[in-house]
């Protein structure tokens, strides 16, 4: 039965890449569709000054293309929008009400305990605002709101969904950008767009979040900031800081998961040596601290790492990265007894973004947070999203991840293979997500889907003995646009 439903992921996804354009692609009009509600993020876009045919920019900046900051260093996720989806200047409100079901909400709850199934109601009001001008773009999606569970009515909250997104050009030549979500929810999937957990990134200091609760009071907050200079015609160098924090209320709601944080700082280099083609080199370090049930563990890292970028057009971007990491962990229980490693660190994404169909995905071997677990992680992760407008009102995606996730020096910090009461907590995630979303008129949409997730974490209690879950959900949204400055 496994093997089916992965299957059908597949095949899924597949019809959606070979799905034929629609008639009514050659159509001037836009359709007129909802934009993504998620957590995820697109890399914005600034108007370049306005050239008055000397070489010369309104503003007094060289006349050549603006470099683009290559994904590794940018700390963003790739949009999950159609290029027939983006909007700009507009302020949306409306409501979604949303229900699912799901075979496994709790977890292990106890020796020989039963998975124990649910069905869940939300309703979030939300508003976003998107304004872009020639030095300024900025976005703001906020969603409050109440989620409801049937049976295990101990885990009814209220729900908060925000990510904010500023980029401005300082002068022709230097950008200042920053980025913000926050999320407080019961389920990691329990978003106001529910095809769209699993954002896909190609940088290489995003949080971790492959290690899944089950239901229970979870907050998490993330972000970064950044400065870029291009004092050239082709070369650009910039720094920037980043942070994200995961934190469990009731942390007896979720046994061998810990709270975690991770602060990082880079710098990098990037020339651009052909139209579309860049090299660079970054230098990043980061800061990962876990807090078990003893003290706290704290990794530190330092990378330098050389990538390549290819983006000729804003609908593609290809980039590739690869150099070494240091790493030093601390123990909680003996701090005098530092271990230190060196390992590779490699990884490539590709977006694509085309008038009707999107692809994003993205492979990374990095030590990063923990994610819940004891300790920072050697993990090899992988994600994938995939978005195809079939027509006018109809569309579908399909989104997925896999981690393998191995806590550094587990032998040191206590949770090593020492013993059958000592149980490790490396592991895998692999989840995927299958959605539709049908448009009745202007303001109306319906959407329906299916996720499936399996994780095998011997060592935490909480998800070892019942390592599957199956979720099927559906929404109802509506929605109202008005442009700005129109």
């Amino acid at each position: 039965m496994a093997n089916l439903v992965w299957f059908g992921f597949v095949g899924f996804g597949l019809l959606l890449l070979v799905a034929p354009v629609p008639a009514w692609a050659q159509q001037d009009g836009k359709p007129s569709v909802p934009a993504a509600s998620g957590s995820q993020i697109s890399v914005p876009q600034i108007s370049a000054p306005v050239s008055d045919g000397n070489n010369n920019n309104s503003d007094g900046s060289i006349d050549e293309p603006p470099m683009v900051t290559p994904p590794v260093v940018s700390g963003q996720s790739y949009p999950v929008a159609t290029a027939s989806q983006e909007r700009s200047n507009y302020l949306r409100g409306g409501v979604i009400f949303s229900s699912a079901y799901s075979d496994n909400v709790l977890g292990a709850t106890g020796a020989n305990s039963a998975p124990v199934s649910d069905v869940s109601y939300s309703v979030w009001p939300t508003v976003a605002l998107d304004e872009t001008t020639t030095r300024l773009h900025w976005t703001l999606n906020y969603a409050p709101g109440f989620t409801f569970y049937q049976r295990t009515s101990a885990r009814n909250e209220a729900d908060e969904n925000a990510a904010v997104n500023f980029q401005y050009r300082v002068s022709p030549h230097v950008t200042f950008s920053a980025v913000d979500g926050f999320q407080k929810s019961s389920n990691v999937f329990n978003q106001p767009d529910l095809g769209s957990a699993g954002a896909v990134s190609g940088g290489t200091q995003a949080a971790n979040l492959s290690v899944i609760a089950p239901v229970a009071d979870r907050l998490s907050n993330g972000g970064n900031v950044g400065m870029t200079y291009q004092f050239a015609a082709n070369e650009m160098i910039g720094a920037g800081g980043s942070f994200s924090n995961l934190h469990y209320p009731d942390q007896a709601e979720v046994p061998g998961l810990f709270d975690s944080e991770a602060q990082g700082g880079s710098a990098f280099y990037s020339v651009r040596v052909a139209p579309g083609h860049y090299l660079g080199a970054t230098y990043q370090y980061q800061r990962l601290v876990a807090f078990p049930t003893q003290g706290e563990n704290e990794t530190q890292t330092h990378a330098v790492l050389f990538f390549y970028t290819f983006n000729r057009t804003p609908a593609f971007s290809l980039s590739l990265f690869g150099g070494p990491q240091h790493s030093e962990t601390v123990p909680p229980t003996v701090p005098a007894v530092a271990s230190r490693a060196w390992t590779p660190a490699a990884g490539a994404s590709m977006d694509w973004q085309g008038r009707f169909t999107n692809l994003a995905l993205s492979y990374t071997h990095v030590i990063a947070g923990s994610g819940g677990l004891a300790g920072a992680v050697k993990t090899d992760s992988a994600s994938l999203s995939v978005r195809q407008q079939m027509t006018r009102t109809f569309s579908g995606s399909v989104t997925g991840f896999y981690a393998q996730n191995d806590v550094l020096d587990s032998v040191v910090l206590g949770t090593g293979n020492l013993g059958s009461s000592n149980l490790s907590t490396n592991g895998h995630s692999i989840s995927g997500t299958a959605s539709l979303q049908q448009l009745v008129g202007q303001n109306l949409s319906f959407q329906a889907g299916y996720t499936r997730l399996h994780q095998d974490y011997s060592g935490v209690e909480v998800l070892a003995a019942h390592p599957d879950t199956n979720r099927e959900f559906i929404s109802i949204s509506y929605q109202f646009s008005k442009a700005l400055g129109r």
